[in-house]
């Protein structure tokens, strides 16, 4: 899980970077950066979805005993 966040502040930072290299960033770049940001959330929901939907199911359980 920290290897994800790690991954994802070291991606805002080399964005950060990029942008004051220069006057502007590109639509290119921003749908680039985007794209990462998507890609990044939907792996962390692809992997966190289990165990959450078992976290949520044991509440159940414990509720309906």
């Amino acid at each position: 899980m920290q290897n994800v966040f790690a991954t994802l502040v070291s991606l805002v930072a080399v964005a950060q970077d990029r942008l004051r290299e220069e006057k502007g960033a590109t639509a290119v770049e921003y749908g680039l950066m985007v794209g990462l940001i998507a890609a990044v959330i939907v792996g962390l929901v692809a992997t966190l979805g289990t165990e959450l939907r078992g976290m949520f199911q044991d509440v159940l359980d414990a509720i309906g005993d």
